[in-house]
C-alpha cells in the first residue's frame, strides 16, 4: 500500500509550503441524491474536517430541494463537516430522470466550479448502476479538469460494488460516528431493506481489510497526477 495526499502546484500562490506545494483548503462534495455523500464519503467528510478545520467545503445535491430531504440533508451535512466552512446547494431535479435533464445538471455541474477550486471533489462514479449517479460521475469531468476526484460507492440491490483502487481508513469511532448519523439524519430512509447498521459497517469493514485498517471508505480514481519531487 502507498499512501499519497492530494497536492497541487500553486506557484507563489497563497498557503504554499517550501516546495511550492499547498495543503488541503477546499474540497468539493456532488451527489444527485441527498444521503449519498454521508453514504459514500461520510467517514471520510468526518476524518477531513476533524483534521482541517475551517475547511471549505462546498456541497452540490441535484435533487430533493424544497422537501423533507432538503432538511434532512442539511442537517446531515452540518454534522458531516464540523467546523467547516460548508455552503450546501440543493436542487430540485427529479429523482431518477437525470439523464432527462441533462443541461439543468451540467450547469449545476458549471455553476459550482466557477465558485470553487477545491484540491479534492467527492462524487460517484462512472460504473455505479444507478443512472442518475453514472451520469453526474460522467458530468464532473466536463468542468472540474485538473482535480482529483474520488468516486463513491453506495450499497444497493443491484450489487454494483466493483474494485475500488483508493482508501480513506476510518478510526472506528469515526466508523461509528458516521452509522449513527446515518440513522439520525435520514428517517425518510429507514425503510430500505440495504439501509440499516449491518450493511454500512459490514462495507466499511470489509473496505478496511482490503487497506490493512479496521475500517476504510473506498474509492474510484479515473486519473491521478503525481509529483515525486517533493520532498514534503
Amino acid at each position: 500500500m502507498i499512501g499519497l495526499r492530494p497536492y497541487r502546484r500553486e506557484a507563489n500562490g497563497p498557503g504554499t509550503d517550501a516546495a511550492g506545494g499547498r495543503g488541503l483548503r477546499a474540497i468539493a462534495a456532488l451527489a444527485a441524491h441527498c444521503d449519498d455523500l454521508a453514504i459514500g464519503a461520510g467517514g471520510t467528510l468526518l476524518t477531513v474536517c476533524a483534521s482541517h478545520p475551517g475547511i471549505r467545503v462546498d456541497a452540490l445535491v441535484l435533487s430533493g430541494g424544497g422537501t423533507e430531504r432538503e432538511d434532512e440533508e442539511a442537517a446531515a451535512l452540518a454534522d458531516f463537516c464540523p467546523g467547516a466552512d460548508l455552503r450546501l446547494t440543493v436542487l430540485k431535479l427529479p429523482d431518477g430522470r437525470l439523464p432527462a435533464h441533462w443541461d439543468e445538471a451540467k450547469a449545476a455541474v458549471e455553476e459550482l466550479r466557477a465558485r470553487t477550486d477545491p484540491d479534492l471533489l467527492l462524487g460517484p462514479h462512472p460504473g455505479d448502476a444507478h443512472q442518475d449517479h453514472r451520469g453526474l460521475a460522467k458530468l464532473v469531468p466536463t468542468a472540474f479538469r485538473d482535480h482529483l476526484v474520488l468516486g463513491y460507492e453506495i450499497i444497493k440491490w443491484d450489487g454494483d460494488l466493483g474494485r475500488p483502487s483508493v482508501y480513506q481508513p476510518l478510526d472506528p469511532d469515526v466508523a461509528e460516528a458516521k452509522v449513527a448519523l446515518l440513522e439520525r439524519h435520514y428517517p425518510s430512509q429507514r425503510g430500505r431493506a440495504w439501509y440499516d447498521r449491518e450493511a454500512f459497517l459490514g462495507l466499511a469493514r470489509i473496505r478496511g481489510i482490503e487497506c490493512h485498517a479496521r475500517y476504510a471508505e473506498a474509492f474510484h480514481v479515473a486519473k491521478l497526477t503525481l509529483d515525486l519531487r517533493s520532498g514534503g
